[in-house]
């Protein structure tokens, strides 16, 4: 989904801000066959709002004859990063001025390809700032000659934080410390300082004591001689004055300087740096330098290439070509063989059980039929007891869960589908451990079952995080992990215990705010070199809007239809962008944003990590395996880190020779993936050969 949406019936719904509620609207009539909806009316036909305002939008249709009709139903749409609609009532939640789009729902309506459709422009201003609080952003003494550098927050009356602001700087004693525009403070000459930071004429002011400078060597502590891209290097520096003594929390600033191989012209950004951190993208020499004050320091790296890349080698593939492929799962059965299950999208409700024993010759065994317009995702416990099947579009609207005895895992059959406490809406993802299921309920909160006896699911409870939408959540050591869009990661005890969370009694831990605003997808992963806990968070973005390569879809029903040779229509690919956000979980109360994989012009989708290898399904990008080994930080897509890539091109595709990965997944040595237009995959790394010594 590109933006946020809400499908309702038309209507004499009424506009409401805060409290005011507008008249009622006339009656309306009923719309024939012969006199069809030609026209919405949207009221109001503009919008000014501030963040935090709700207004129901009221639409009509007007059909060919001028008369109001209630039957057709509308959807309104918005994008999801400003507002949110949820059955007609818009909530600002960005400022900036933006469009609505209410589209009548085919179906009574004009003939087909006839778009009825009115556009609501959107104006959304911020609260005023009430308060303005400026501290400094590290613990180090400013001093003379030295350098920090202040963050400011400024908030509304409700508390919450203005994003962005644009913040005028101002030193009350320039004798004895400047400030620029970007907040970095200078020390002048030793005595109480002063600085002054205004939003929005609101001001905020930080007082603290500017001291001599009395260091007089510097030295570069740690790092290593050789490294290789990717590697990350830990440098130190140590400030001490003229008779030895060790200088505390002087402030340092780093710096760095790249020479290229011979023969290389015009490199791209070669490394990063995040304080005494440092990071090559780039093969060469590089020389990192320390500043405090008038000391300077420095040290030379040799970075050479990270030389990770191996051969991804196809064994098989099973081809679906009918539905579009989605999510899967690759388990042993109780029978001892290898089989996966994958559901699809448009399938009547069908998913599929495929015999993977032997992953050159993968077949079907069976299918399953649900009431369904798609499958969407299919797992199984870790004991391979069951499995969980998820429904979205069922015809009497009961969606749920649906929970599969694999007793025989050929030939699965129905053990159970859970449609209540919140669940008869649209599922789209769950995620099952050896005795619960973690199911998503519309897209807003998830339900937990406990499945000990799977003919009986048994509701035990539930987790809705405030103002947000659920789209994914995995379970590790009893923490749930979830994506929840334009709210980022977040983390609840489920059974962990350490912050007191059960099944019975999930408690919220920590969250962690994205700045894309598409967060889809999530892994948490215990680094097997490192021991360190990161989370691995993906975007799903499904446009390419505003970047000079949009791609060639035309609106998000155009490549939902097979390729049809005889009229040439449809099979149009979708065009997304996104990437994979990394961060350190180490400290659940503290997480901190450390890295990324970025791959230009193509969007992310599902994630599975392990042995130190990101294994990511890149939608148009392919499959990607990716060397996490060690520390991460910076982009690993610049760093040499690939280790193989594969697209899917199948000429005989549901949508031919357009790679679209969705799913991947290490098993027994081998590689399972999804790909949407042409179905499941297995390979696997070639091992390098090495020369006979």
């Amino acid at each position: 989904m590109s933006g946020s949406t809400s499908l309702f019936r038309l209507g004499p719904l009424a506009l409401t801000v805060a409290a005011a509620t507008a008249p009622a609207a006339p009656p309306l009539s009923a719309q024939t066959d012969d006199d069809p909806v030609v026209k919405l009316v949207a009221e109001p036909a503009e919008l000014t709002m501030r963040v935090g305002d709700e207004v129901e939008v009221r639409v009509t249709g007007v059909t060919r004859s001028g008369a109001q009709v209630d039957s057709p139903s509308v959807r309104l749409v918005g994008p999801r990063s400003a507002v949110r609609v949820r059955q007609g009532v818009v909530t600002a939640l960005a400022a900036g001025e933006y469009a609505l789009i209410a589209t009548l729902v085919q179906g009574g309506g004009p003939p087909a390809g006839e778009t009825v459709m009115v556009r609501v422009p959107v104006r959304i201003d911020w609260p005023p700032v009430a308060r303005v609080v400026v501290t400094p952003l590290t613990d180090h003494r400013l001093m003379v000659g030295t350098t920090i550098r202040l963050g400011v927050r400024a908030e509304h009356e409700d508390g919450s934080e203005r994003p962005g602001p644009e913040i005028e700087w101002l030193s009350m004693s320039p004798d004895l410390a400047t400030v620029d525009r970007f907040g970095r403070v200078t020390g002048v000459a030793p005595g109480r300082a002063a600085i002054r930071a205004t939003v929005d004429g609101v001001a905020g002011t930080e007082h603290f004591d500017v001291s001599a400078f009395t260091g007089t060597t510097l030295t570069i502590t740690g790092g290593v001689a050789r490294a290789r891209t990717g590697d990350v290097i830990d440098f130190g520096a140590e400030v001490r004055d003229q008779s030895g003594r060790l200088l505390s929390r002087v402030p340092v600033e780093w710096s760095h300087a790249y020479e290229a191989p011979p023969g290389t012209i015009a490199p791209p950004a070669p490394a990063q740096m995040r304080g005494g951190r440092f990071v090559a993208d780039l093969p060469g020499l590089h020389t990192v330098v320390a500043h405090a004050g008038p000391l300077a320091a420095r040290t030379t790296v040799e970075v050479v290439p990270r030389d990770v890349v191996q051969q991804l080698e196809i064994h098989g593939h099973g081809r679906e070509q009918r539905v579009r492929t989605t999510d899967f799962w690759v388990f042993e059965g109780v029978d001892g063989r290898d089989y996966a299950v994958t559901g699809a999208k448009r399938s009547d409700g069908y998913g599929f059980v495929w015999d993977v024993t032997d992953p050159a010759n993968i077949f079907k065994t069976d299918s399953i039929q649900v009431d369904a317009r798609s499958v969407n995702d299919m797992k199984v416990s870790p004991d391979g007891r069951y499995a969980t099947m998820t429904r979205e579009g069922a015809s009497d609207r009961r969606n749920g869960v649906v929970i599969l005895d694999l007793a025989d895992p050929a030939h699965p059959v129905i053990a159970a589908e859970v449609t209540d406490h919140g669940l008869t809406g649209g599922v789209h993802n769950a995620f099952p451990t050896n005795d619960h299921v973690f199911a998503l309920a519309g897209g807003d909160k998830y339900v937990i079952l406990d499945v000990s006896d799977i003919y009986s699911p048994r509701y035990v409870g539930e987790y809705n995080h405030p103002d947000s939408r659920l789209h994914d959540v995995w379970v590790m050591d009893g923490l749930a992990y979830s994506a929840e869009w334009e709210n980022g990661l977040v983390v609840v005890d489920v059974g962990n215990g350490r912050w007191g969370g059960s099944p019975e009694n999930p408690v919220f831990v920590s969250s962690y705010p994205l700045p894309t605003g598409g967060t889809h997808a999530v892994f948490p992963y215990i680094s097997e070199s490192t021991g360190k806990h990161y989370v691995f968070v993906g975007d799903e973005i499904m446009s390419r809007r505003g970047l000079a390569w949009e791609g060639p879809g035309r609106g998000r029903g155009s490549y939902q239809l097979p390729y049809d040779p005889e009229t040439g229509m449809h099979g149009i690919p979708l065009a997304t962008q996104g990437y994979i956000q990394i961060i350190d979980f180490s400290d659940p109360e503290a997480p901190e944003m450390v890295a990324r994989y970025e791959v230009p012009e193509y969007g992310t989708h599902n994630i599975w990590v392990e042995d130190d290898i990101l294994y990511q399904a890149y939608y148009e990008g392919g499959v990607r395996l990716v060397d996490v080994s060690g520390e991460l930080m910076g982009n690993l897509y610049t760093q040499g880190r690939e280790i193989a890539v594969f697209k899917a091109f199948d000429p005989a595709g549901y949508v031919p020779n357009s790679p679209m990965a969705w799913s991947v997944m290490p098993f027994k040595g081998r590689i399972f993936f999804s790909d949407t237009n042409s179905g499941l995959w297995s390979a696997r790394l070639v091992p390098r050969s090495r020369p006979i010594s």
